[in-house]
């Protein structure tokens, strides 16, 4: 009798390992489905890690129990490898060599600036200090908005423009609800917003002449999907408490937004996409807060013809987003192919935003 109920937990066991590897695929290669079209679907990505993790526990239990039955997770895990590097590179043991002429890149969405605490001598703006301290030659900044009145107890673009005095070119625009910014050590020859329909999100393109070459550089807040407090609190519940009721209730609540905010982005991506095939320039860099995790489909349409600098050189999980339980890396750095990547970190040694900033070395080939 024992051994029929051993052979039973086993198949039982076996299948539901069968249908977690399928979960995992549908995760791992969702970034192909059409957000437009099919909502639900394109959203599962988000659950990547989720369903990896399970699938790596039931490998090990295999392994320590019935090495035949270990097969089905790997070949799972095999099947959906690109994603598993996408999501979670290891370059720990990446070269940390610099070349002399790299030029080092850094995005931020620097969350208003923290616009009531002013930058002075005697209390510094912990943003606008470490932008000034980053060493970076580029720096892209998003939702850069600032007082525009020269007289204001808060935060102004003046203030901004002093603390980071030592970038000869600055391009800002700002508008109602965002701004973006770029700051170089190398002439801007021009900017423009990419056309597509947003209410306070965008992308604004830059050339950038760096030797005998234009570099295209786009730098985006793509939308949002405008989660209320009361939204980020029904989440943070969910996976601290997660009873059947809470999770069943706060999935309805929270995947409407998701969804809708996830399919606003693909129509955003592929106009970015559209832009890029467009351009003459050889040499690219994608930068911003995507609002999107590497395993999407804004990610893989935007990154089409480019690679993920953190992929290439980063280590780990790479999280970006701070708040919330949100545990994402959703601030992103592509490049096009003619780049060597070196030392890409999301930098989680300053938390003044919600955002941790992200920064890498290029170096042309």
């Amino acid at each position: 009798m024992l051994k029929y109920i051993g052979h039973f937990v086993g198949w039982l066991l076996l299948g539901g390992n069968a249908l977690m590897v399928v979960l995992m695929l549908v995760c791992a290669y969702s970034p192909y489905i059409d957000p437009i079209e099919h909502s639900l679907l394109a959203c599962t990505g988000l659950a990547f890690p989720v369903f990896l993790t399970i699938n790596l526990l039931y490998l090990l239990f295999w392994v320590i129990f019935y090495r035949k039955y270990a097969l089905l997770s790997l070949l799972g895990i095999l099947l959906c490898w690109g994603a598993v590097r996408d999501y979670i590179p290891l370059n720990c043991t990446q070269k940390k060599e610099i070349p002399e002429d790299a030029i080092k890149l850094l995005s931020y969405n620097v969350m208003a600036y923290e616009h009531d605490k002013p930058h002075t001598k005697e209390e510094p703006n912990r943003i606008l200090e470490y932008l000034a301290n980053s060493d970076a030659d580029i720096i892209c900044t998003q939702e850069a908005i600032v007082n525009t009145s020269k007289r204001s107890q808060f935060l102004t673009d003046r203030n901004v423009r002093e603390a980071l005095k030592d970038y000869p070119y600055y391009a800002r625009l700002q508008e109602e609800r965002n701004a973006w910014e770029c700051f170089s050590r190398y002439p801007i020859l021009s900017k423009k917003k990419i056309d597509y329909v947003s209410r306070s999100n965008g992308s604004v393109a830059y050339e950038i002449k760096i030797g005998n070459d234009t570099l295209l550089l786009i730098n985006n807040h793509l939308e949002s999907n405008k989660l209320t407090s009361d939204d980020k609190a029904v989440y943070k519940e969910m996976i601290t408490d997660p009873e059947k009721e809470k999770v069943k209730s706060g999935f309805k609540q929270l995947f409407s937004k998701i969804a809708s905010a996830m399919a606003i982005r693909a129509s955003q991506a592929d106009s970015v996409a559209k832009y890029i095939r467009n351009s003459p320039h050889q040499y690219v860099v994608v930068c911003g807060d995507f609002n999107d995790s590497p395993i999407s489909y804004t990610h893989k349409t935007i990154g089409e013809s480019l690679k993920d600098a953190f992929v290439e050189s980063g280590c780990g999980l790479g999280i970006s987003y701070n708040q919330n339980g949100f545990y994402f890396r959703i601030d992103h750095i592509l490049v096009s192919n003619n780049w060597d990547v070196f030392n890409c970190i999301v930098d989680k040694s300053l938390d003044n935003s919600d955002h941790y900033p992200i920064w890498c070395y290029l170096k042309k080939q």
